[in-house]
């Protein structure tokens, strides 16, 4: 598939369409933005998986290019009642700001959402009561010179959550942005946009969940800029619970200051195509950061994880470690790159990813790598991927399990790193049951 070209009517008739529906509505440095973003769109296109292109080399997006997505119409309603029982973490006290494809939904939201030491709210109100940090920050960090998706979401996102923690406040609750792909009718595209500044000194936890109603093959394209301001502390948990056919693509952006903390789970299950581009930016000295991951695959499910952090400053600290548990035919991506700047001098990075195959038909192409341009540093990075272990499953099977029950037992061992750094009560049981279901339809050991 080529790039999209500004001549594609798909895309340019819709956005001039949206540019008179705001007229008037939004302020002018956003629609500029916009409007350059667009541009930036025409000319970048979406990005192709060919040799040279490392970002993109192992995960075509032509189904994505060749769809045609009708934009929400505005009226989005709200899901039935009871539809997200169970398919979605909840907690007592939990605030939530909902959305559902890509715009503020009162139903899905916790009524009159307030946190003391913070203001959260949808974009469209932010604009209005915090314009000047939305101004401030929004697109510094994602920008639309990027990639394709993220000019796309620019030029093109409705609405999403904006959340900024005062200087030295400690969050008492978690703040839950849920993120609903209704998949009514005809394929839709939602273009989520977040937002969140941690001020000098303050504590939050975030989670942050997308999820679909239907199994249709909407796409959710999806923005989050965090800011840690110094000594700021942020625990962040991002969970992919899209449809089987669903197409998913998220950017994530982190910029860190001095002596600031950031803190990532990422737990990934379904979508046709799912990819997370991540970038957490060491801008200070004494940042650290810690990124967890797990992906589970099954059938002809393809997920890309692309996690790069950069240690622009000497003094800084990372650990990157994901996993990925692949049934079926799946398909899974794990790339990236730890950079260690020339002035980085100090810097401790240590960067994993180990795979485990269910099937003899899954495939990972894992490729973690190292640019160290400082020369008094700490680094080191591995890979792994690999079956079963058939002497430890024969003797658990000598013991009385059957075959699924002791596949079941290992897999869930392996599993366990990740989701026993899971600090949420509430979140790390709903993962458990989350993660068991995927494996009750798993057909575990099979391949070997």
């Amino acid at each position: 598939m080529t790039q999209v070209q500004a001549k594609d009517d798909r895309y340019v008739s819709e956005f001039r369409a949206l540019q008179k529906s705001r007229e008037g509505r939004e302020p002018e440095w956003l629609s500029r933005a916009r409007a350059h973003a667009f541009a930036q769109f025409t000319e970048l296109g979406f990005p192709t998986a060919r040799r040279g292109n490392e970002r993109w080399k192992y995960t075509s997006v032509a189904p994505i290019a060749a769809a045609t997505f009708r934009h929400p119409p505005a009226a989005g309603g709200h899901p039935a009642a009871g539809a997200l029982d169970g398919r979605m973490p909840t907690g007592d006290g939990w605030v939530t700001l909902g959305f559902l494809d890509g715009r503020y939904s009162p139903s899905l939201s916790t009524p009159s959402p307030k946190l003391e030491g913070a203001r959260i709210s949808s974009l469209a109100t932010a604009l209005e009561h915090d314009g000047h940090v939305v101004e401030e920050h929004l697109g510094r960090y994602a920008v639309a010179e990027d990639d394709g998706f993220t000019a796309l979401n620019t030029a093109f996102a409705d609405d999403g959550a904006i959340l900024r923690v005062e200087r030295e406040a400690r969050l008492a609750s978690p703040v839950h942005l849920v993120h609903v792909s209704a998949g009514n009718g005809s394929p839709t595209a939602s273009h989520p946009r977040n937002l969140i500044v941690a001020g000098r000194n303050s504590e939050a936890t975030i989670v942050e969940t997308y999820l679909s109603l239907s199994p249709g093959r909407d796409l959710t394209n999806t923005v989050t800029e965090i800011v840690l301001e110094e000594g700021a502390k942020v625990d962040h948990y991002r969970l992919l619970l899209n449809a089987a056919g669903a197409f998913h693509v998220g950017a994530t952006r982190v910029h860190q200051s001095r002596d600031s903390s950031f803190t990532s789970a990422s737990v990934a299950r379904g979508a046709a195509l799912a990819r997370h581009d991540l970038l957490v930016t060491l801008d200070a000295p004494g940042t650290y950061c810690s990124l967890n991951g797990l992906y589970v695959t099954s059938g002809k499910e393809h997920i890309d994880n692309f996690i790069n952090i950069d240690h622009a400053s000497p003094h800084t600290t990372s650990r990157l470690y994901y996993k990925g548990i692949l049934d079926g035919s799946s398909k899974a991506v794990f790339g990236g790159t730890v950079l260690v700047r020339k002035d980085a001098q100090k810097a401790d990075a240590q960067q994993s990813d180990k795979n485990l195959l269910l099937s003899d038909d899954a495939e990972v192409n894992s490729k973690p790598s190292l640019l160290i341009y400082a020369d008094d540093v700490k680094c080191g990075h591995g890979a792994t991927a690999g079956h079963i272990d058939l002497d430890t499953l024969f003797y658990m099977m000598s013991r009385g399990l059957d075959r699924k029950t002791a596949s079941a037992l290992l897999v869930r061992g392996f599993a366990g790193e990740i989701i026993d750094q899971v600090r949420l009560e509430p979140l790390q049981q709903f993962l458990e049951g989350s993660f068991l279901d995927v494996l009750s339809g798993s057909q575990l050991g099979g391949g070997r």
